[in-house]
């Protein structure tokens, strides 16, 4: 089974893998976005998504999480001409035409009438699935049978890594998707790999291991503390879905063990006592809501607190926004007030959405504090926050340029994706040795960094 790359080989978007069954039966792992400075091979990027290659052997798109850059060219892979089947997690078949409806309006076209008819045609051809079990693809994708299954990633709600097989001969393909950390609030951890013979195996974080995620929650309280004594707002752009669930789980519980300590020595906690959490994200609003709707896949810490009668991800200091002209009212009033408190908008890389706004108001005020939490490609806003920010530099909004004198501070181990050493640990479970292991979704660093540390350990063949 060859496999030839569309997206995400030598980059973290855009992920698409197209792994043929035979010369003339294939499926599609995956058909994300291109962010930042990242291209196709033909040069298609965040401003030309259009499928650049051919899809007349595709029997199947196979997705293994809805995250833009793993799903985000699905529209335009519609438009192509794709009407085959889309397997999937249940949970992600339920946040699946989410994404591709924001993705529709941010990047084709706002008529309700496309939309609804592009959101209609993909819920047909999606064909949802439970994790573990085993189902056998239809007889004409292939001369020979070949089964496939989810298991859990850890990424976020639905994530899976994917496992195709020939029935016959038995040579497993496993597509790792994004694999998550261990100990990630709500989520359980990624369910061991059982055996590959070829690992498509991402590589995010390949080249580092993340601080503990044991104690990030206390991580985040003292940041969040220093940055309140500038006495202004604290940013924090989050992707829609996972990190935002992520921050608001582990503030929810901050905020709950400060009026715990506060009705124990009838003393407030200064930051906390009143500290409000804006979330001012339309879509991201909607995947919490899925995934409260979504519980009964929460891991066993989360259904404890829900058994104490907490809401982890709808507590009382929690303000949603949802019209744009309340967005825009919070936007002004902020940038003339300076009042601290904290709001989580889209998008994690400062590509879009109400961040913006927010970023190209508040970022020349020295009040404002910007704290990163996630992953920031090459070329996106994000980035340029990141490295010019503590230099007093600027970055391009919307072709403006915006000077930075706002704290910028990244806070790591909460990273989605597994570091190195959980990604050698993911290999390193198998019940026999792994025949080959191909690094995908990083950059070239991160990749010729894991490639050592599994030739070293395993002697495999890496590409």
């Amino acid at each position: 089974m060859d496999v030839i790359h569309h997206g995400a080989f030598e980059g973290v978007t855009g992920s698409c893998h197209e792994l043929f069954l035979d010369s003339d039966h294939s499926l599609l792992i995956d058909c994300g976005l291109f962010q930042g400075a990242e291209t196709s091979g033909s040069g298609a990027d965040s401003n030309a998504q259009e499928i650049d290659f051919d899809i007349s052997k595709v029997q199947a798109l196979v997705v293994t999480h809805c995250h833009i850059d793993h799903v985000g060219r699905l529209p335009w892979l519609l438009i192509a001409g794709f009407t085959g089947p889309i397997f999937c997690t249940k949970a992600t078949a339920l946040l699946l035409p989410l994404v591709i409806e924001d993705a529709l309006k941010v990047g084709l076209t706002r008529n309700a009438k496309i939309i609804d008819a592009v959101i209609a045609r993909l819920r047909r051809q999606l064909s949802p699935f439970v994790y573990d079990n085993w189902f056998e693809l239809p007889a004409e994708f292939a001369a020979e049978h070949f089964k496939l299954r989810f298991r859990q990633a850890g990424h976020i709600l639905g994530s899976s890594y994917v496992e195709i097989e020939n029935v016959n001969t038995h040579y497993r393909v496993v597509f790792s998707g994004d694999l998550g950390c261990k100990n990630t609030p709500l989520l359980p951890d990624p369910t061991p790999l059982e055996r590959a013979d070829f690992l498509l195996l991402e590589s995010t974080y390949g080249d580092k291991n993340h601080e503990s995620r044991a104690d990030r929650s206390q991580r985040l309280k003292a940041v969040v503390e220093r940055c309140v004594e500038n006495k202004g707002v604290i940013l924090i752009p989050a992707f829609s879905i996972g990190r935002t669930q992520e921050l608001l789980y582990e503030l929810e519980d901050i905020i709950h063990q400060a009026r715990e300590l506060e009705a124990e020595t009838g003393v407030a906690d200064p930051v906390w006592h009143k500290m409000a959490v804006i979330l001012d994200s339309p879509l991201a609003a909607q995947f919490t809501k899925q995934y409260r709707a979504m519980k009964n896949l929460w891991d066993e810490e989360a259904h404890q607190r829900l058994d104490e009668d907490r809401h982890p991800l709808n507590f009382d200091r929690l303000l949603t926004v949802d019209e744009h002209s309340e967005h825009e009212r919070i936007v002004n009033f902020l940038q003339r007030s300076g009042d601290p408190c904290i709001v989580i908008a889209a998008s994690g890389m400062c590509t879009g959405g109400r961040m913006l706004n927010y970023l190209k108001a508040l970022l020349p005020d020295p009040r404002t504090d910007v704290l990163f939490v996630g992953y920031q490609a090459a070329g996106t806003p994000g980035r340029d926050i990141q490295q010019y920010g503590p230099g007093g530099g600027y970055v391009e909004l919307d072709h403006e340029r915006v000077w930075i004198k706002a704290g910028i501070y990244t806070l790591g181990g909460y990273s989605a994706h597994a570091d190195q050493q959980e990604l050698l640990d993911f290999i390193d479970a198998t019940e026999e040795p792994v025949k080959r292991i191909r690094l995908i979704h990083g950059e070239a660093d991160a990749r010729q960094a894991l490639a050592a540390k599994i030739r070293e350990r395993y002697g495999v063949d890496v590409t």
